[in-house]
């Protein structure tokens, strides 16, 4: 033992942090001696898959980054795009489901807690959330439970500090029973001559501590808690989920922002997953210098916390920043105004090296790039899982064609997944701030942008985040492929350009081959599609060993898409608005039923190959949507996804946010099966009205984007089925449907 009565550090405590043996080797041999306790709880959290992604950055690299207006790609907190007129936006989204499943409320709230921070530490202001969430079946009283857990977090944090929600998606599954995923985005908006870095330049200058106190909270969650599968020791790890404070996140906000008006700041990184351990060294890192930190100097709230506890604390709402030297007392002074701490814990030195001193004493002696830059990088072996393949056979002859089409949309908006999603988007303020245009409930939210002096600006972005989990484990490469042309196309579906993306990756064990194969396809398929689309990956997270006694999620590759449309007030929406209008479908039914919701619902079966993507369709999809809604062509632009075609056009009926309904007549003739013209789910589509319809298929056709109008708005009766009077497939009152779709939550989780 040492004289800080330490345990004594060897293979088998180095196991126990999650370290393999080479690992260990590799420790000794960069420091020629064994580390010490602080120093060993160092390398299993800047070498843990979290943190390191040393399963993934192989396979990362050969994603596009650069583009037009892209001004900063992955390796910072965010990504950032310039938007024009001096202005960029930064955005991100991350993952928090581990601690999402152990402990909802908390996991959830500390997930919208840390993309924030992520956000403002590069200068800018948030102003717009999204989320991704994903359960098990709602027959389960354990997700239930958690689902109103995790939409507590969201709502209540995200409500507290005053960023809006403004959209997201929802969806539940068996493959998620054992690990729920929360996946929380925030953009901020940001003068883009201003953007802040993570760096730790300058030898002498301080380093400083600014926000809450540090507490035991969170130690190891990003090791041992997000970098291995859970079994039946789980609820063993509930003390490592963090507790977030909204009302000091929103003070420090302020504070950060008010900060980085001066000139003091030299660089500045948030406390995330491995707390002050991560920041510092990353920092250090980026800037090829050296940190002396006296541990003594930070703040606490917990009594005789050890070094180890204070270097890997994953307490909420704390910063790291390095200030110029003698600038001190003005940077404390702002925080303090805040009611916040901070405090010079340190300094930058020019030597490369991270020592570490409590009570006196050296603890952390050890070289900084070793730890972070040249962190482990595994190429992992990579194998097609059994039996895919044959999944992937469907004989639609042998599939039972359906029978009552009426009673199957029925079936498919009464679901989960179809179901609306009100429970949830109601809990969240949405309007704060004053910039929502559209909020939750359409393709995607739009966002007008002020500049930080509140003037504002003619242009707005639109966000929206997507996935079908489905598709992706049916074929990890087109289910990514697919996932980026939803996401762009539900951008376009407003009127924007799509300008770039962010990820968040969200697989099983990447120690088995299997799951490494669906990685890299999902990248490999991801990487292709943003070249296609001309929407490069500007930020990202990556989620592994989401897994459960050997029970992997789908390979779940979240995208967010972030795109500009300018002016604001030209716009398109997701429901229909006037009676008359006629309805024009852009793109092509195709007689595709692969990994169908109503596949899944009505047969039985999850299998097939899902649709196939056709990037250069999609487009010149998204380019006909942002003229044809710049030059007033059409004012209505919903995407045909989940559910199909009929799904689609029940939405469009009954979606208005106002809870106004308005039917449709469509007739429709494409020589295949009903089910397949009705549910299936092929891509490239969408539901579109528009007052000149001849002028909108001569645009369609410059584009070569196939279209047709298919019937007119009107009545109180969606009505699908053939042209020449014969009865229709569908035939139903809107606000019948409409009472089915919003039940469909409510009835599960009896609630009103």
């Amino acid at each position: 033992m040492s004289a800080l009565r330490e345990p004594e550090v060897d293979l088998a405590l180095a196991r126990e942090h999650g370290l393999t043996d080479e690992e260990w080797r590799n420790i000794l041999e960069i420091l020629g001696r064994t580390p010490t306790f602080s120093e060993l709880g160092i390398f299993s959290v800047m070498w843990s898959e979290h943190c390191s992604y040393k399963s993934s950055k192989v396979h990362l690299k050969t994603l596009p980054v650069d583009g037009e207006h892209v001004l900063q790609g992955p390796g910072e907190n965010a990504g950032a795009v310039a938007i024009g007129d001096g202005l960029a936006v930064i955005f991100k989204i991350e993952s928090h489901n581990h601690p999402s499943y152990i402990e909802p409320r908390q996991g959830a709230a500390t997930g919208v807690g840390g993309i924030l921070r992520d956000i403002f530490t590069m200068g800018a202001r948030p102003v717009a959330s999204l989320d991704s969430i994903r359960f098990g079946p709602l027959d389960d009283a354990r997700h239930r439970f958690l689902l109103r857990g995790v939409v507590d977090g969201i709502g209540g944090y995200g409500n507290s500090v005053g960023v809006a929600t403004v959209g997201g998606e929802t969806q539940f599954h068996p493959c998620y029973r054992g690990n729920i995923l929360v996946n929380a985005f925030n953009l901020g908006v940001v003068e883009a001559d201003k953007i802040f870095k993570a760096r730790a330049s300058g030898a002498g200058n301080p380093v400083i501590y600014a926000g809450s106190k540090t507490g035991r909270d969170g130690i190891h969650g990003a090791s041992l808690l997000a970098s291995a599968e859970f079994d039946d020791t789980t609820e063993s790890k509930r003390p490592t989920v963090q507790v977030g404070d909204p009302f000091t996140e929103k003070c420090l906000i302020e504070a950060c922002l008010e900060l980085m008006k001066t000139d003091a700041v030299v660089g500045i990184q948030d406390m995330g997953a491995a707390g002050l351990t991560c920041s510092s060294f990353e920092m250090a890192s980026n800037s090829g210098t050296g940190i002396e930190m006296d541990l003594d100097r930070v703040p606490q709230r917990a009594e005789n916390m050890t070094p180890y506890e204070l270097l890997l604390s994953e307490s909420q709402e704390r910063m790291l920043l390095v200030a110029q030297a003698g600038r001190e007392d003005e940077v404390c002074e702002i925080f303090n105004r805040w009611d916040l701490d901070a405090v010079v814990v340190g300094r930058v030195t020019g030597d490369g090296r991270m020592r570490v001193r409590w009570h006196g004493e050296t603890v952390v002696d050890i070289p900084v790039d070793p730890v972070a830059r040249n962190s482990p990088e595994l190429r992992r072996p990579t194998s097609e899982p059994r039996g895919l393949r044959e999944q992937q056979k469907l004989d639609l002859t042998a599939v039972a064609p359906e029978e009552d089409p009426d009673e199957a949309l029925e079936a498919l908006l009464d679901t989960p997944n179809l179901g609306s999603k009100a429970w949830i988007w109601r809990q969240y303020d949405q309007l704060v701030q004053g910039n929502t245009v559209i909020g939750p409930g359409g393709d995607a939210a739009l966002v007008r942008i002020k500049r930080e002096d509140g003037s504002a600006t003619d242009k707005a972005v639109a966000l929206a985040v997507d996935c079908n989990p489905r598709f992706c484990a049916l074929d990890p490469y087109v289910g990514a492929q697919a996932a980026v042309a939803e996401a762009a196309r539900n951008v376009a579906c407003t009127g924007a350009r799509p300008l770039a993306l962010t990820n968040c990756l969200n697989f099983g064990n990447p120690e088995k081959p299997e799951i490494m194969w669906q990685f890299a396809e999902a990248v490999r398929g991801m990487g292709d599609a943003a070249r296609v689309l001309g929407t490069p990956v500007i930020s990202g997270n990556v989620s592994l060993y989401n897994e459960t006694d050997g029970q992997p999620i789908h390979p779940t590759p979240t995208i967010a898409m972030v795109g500009l449309l300018e002016p604001w007030e030209r716009h398109a929406v997701a429901h229909f608005r006037e009676a008359g209008r006629p309805v024009v479908l852009l793109g092509e039914n195709r007689e595709e039923l692969g990994g169908s919701e109503w596949l899944a619902l009505r047969r039985g079966v999850e299998g097939g190959a899902p649709p196939r993507v056709d990037l250069e369709a999609e487009a010149r999809l998204h380019d006909l949507l942002g003229r044809a809604v710049r030059v007033g062509l059409v004012d209505v632009a919903h995407d045909v996804s989940d559910g199909g075609l009929a799904v689609a056009l029940a939405e469009c009926t009954f979606s208005a946010p106002d809870g106004a309904a308005l039917g449709a007549r469509i007739e429709l003739d494409d020589g295949i099966r009903v089910d397949a013209l009705l549910f299936g789910e092929s891509t490239g589509r969408v539901v579109t009205t528009t007052d000149d319809p001849v002028g909108l298929l001569e645009l369609a056709a410059e584009h070569a984007v196939p279209a047709r109008a298919i019937g007119v708005t009107g009545g109180d009766r969606l009505r699908i089925g053939r042209p020449g009077g014969a009865p229709p497939w569908i035939d139903r009152p809107v606000s019948e449907l409409r009472d089915v779709w919003a039940a469909a939550l409510p009835r599960r989780l009896e609630v009103e």
